[in-house]
């Protein structure tokens, strides 16, 4: 059985949206169903993932109307599961549990509990409470010790990763749901306050508040329904239970394992791929990722970038949406909606000509994962 992406709804983002992560989450849900051209009765299943402020999918159900739900899950993790969720509620539709799966993503991650803050005594678990001596407490810490790692290998200089953050920027222009749209210079970039060396801040994702779902459905329900489906082609994970700081190639992420699988799973390549919804919590992750999955060499993503290859026109579009650095982080759940609406040919302004195949990408370090969406029924 082949799954499909029919339907895809959202929330505004923004830094206070002064709404529940429940009220959000259901107006995501009504709107991906309404896309769909689908009602509530229809939907069986309901998935989401959290840390912090999100909403249960048994709240979620209840609040939307739905009397019998034959399966929910909550898994528990960041942006690393934004795939896995996917590929999780397609292989739920596929094992006859349910037929129409709503996955939503919901947080107040502005105005709610952001990342690195702590309210009462600070607890370190599990094995964090060995890196916490050396200093790593939060994502920008983790991921700037990869960086540096990689400047040291490679020769990375802060004009590469400028150069992420600069085009990122310039296709957020594009985009009204943006919440930074301003054009971007590269003095600019290098004029931005530091927050963990050598980030700076537009190097690191925008946090806001706000809700993104999608609905997965079976192929027999995709026939029907009101927008042409996405189909699903295949995925791929990669979840490592060694701690940040024990990673044998900090120079790598997950992609570099991923990537070649991927490849190999689909019998795609890089050069196969209209847009590339790469996860960009920080624009080291771009980086990695595009290195990792083949469509740099290594140390040659900077060039990339300035050669105008990762843009309209090139070898493939990088997250034309603006993506986490500048449309918002929804944990990476935006890039689906993303992919959905330009293989729809229905992504307005930044459409990308023609776009068949979009790879979506989720998570950084030792954890993450990607899926490639097709216009063709696979």
């Amino acid at each position: 059985m082949t799954c499909a992406i029919v339907g895809i709804g959202r929330t505004a983002f923004s830094n206070r949206s002064g709404r529940t992560t429940r009220a959000m989450a259901v107006s995501a849900c009504r709107e991906a169903v309404d896309d769909a051209g689908l009602t509530t009765a229809d939907i069986d299943g309901l998935s989401t993932f959290m840390v912090y402020d999100s909403e249960l999918p048994i709240n979620v159900g209840y609040a939307l109307g739905i009397d019998n739900l034959t399966w929910v899950n909550a898994m528990l993790g960041g942006g690393n599961l934004a795939v896995d969720q996917i590929s999780t509620a397609a292989a739920v539709i596929e094992a006859g549990l349910a037929t129409a799966v709503l996955v939503y993503r919901s947080l107040n991650g502005r105005s709610g509990h952001r990342f690195g803050t702590v309210d009462g005594p600070l607890k370190v678990p599990d094995n964090e409470q060995f890196d916490t001596q050396s200093g790593y407490l939060v994502p920008p810490n983790w991921f700037a010790m990869w960086a540096r790692r990689h400047k040291h290998e490679f020769g990375t200089t802060a004009e590469d990763l400028g150069a992420i953050s600069i085009q990122q920027r310039a296709h957020a222009a594009r985009n009204e749901h943006a919440v930074r749209r301003d054009l971007l210079t590269m003095d600019d970039y290098l004029g931005s306050r530091w927050i963990n060396e050598p980030f700076r801040v537009l190097d690191c994702t925008s946090e806001v508040d706000g809700a993104v779902a999608v609905l997965v459905v079976s192929e027999e329900i995709a026939r029907n329904t009101k927008q042409p489906p996405v189909w699903l082609v295949d995925s791929v994970h990669s979840q490592s239970g060694c701690g940040w700081s024990q990673w044998d190639d900090m120079t790598k992420m997950y992609a570099a394992t991923t990537g070649p699988e991927l490849w190999k799973k689909t019998g795609l390549s890089p050069a196969d791929i209209d847009v590339a919804l790469m996860y960009d919590c920080f624009t080291y992750t771009v980086l990695a990722q595009m290195e990792g999955f083949g469509f740099a060499e290594r140390g040659g993503v900077g060039d990339f970038y300035r050669e105008g290859r990762a843009t309209y026109g090139g070898d493939v579009v990088v997250n034309p949406h603006g993506g986490l650095l500048s449309e918002g982080y929804i944990h990476g759940f935006n890039h689906h909606y993303e992919a959905a609406l330009q293989l729809r040919q229905a992504a307005g302004e930044r459409q990308v000509d023609d776009a068949g195949l979009a790879l979506v990408t989720a998570g950084g370090g030792p954890h993450g994962g990607a899926v490639v969406y097709s216009r063709e029924h696979p």
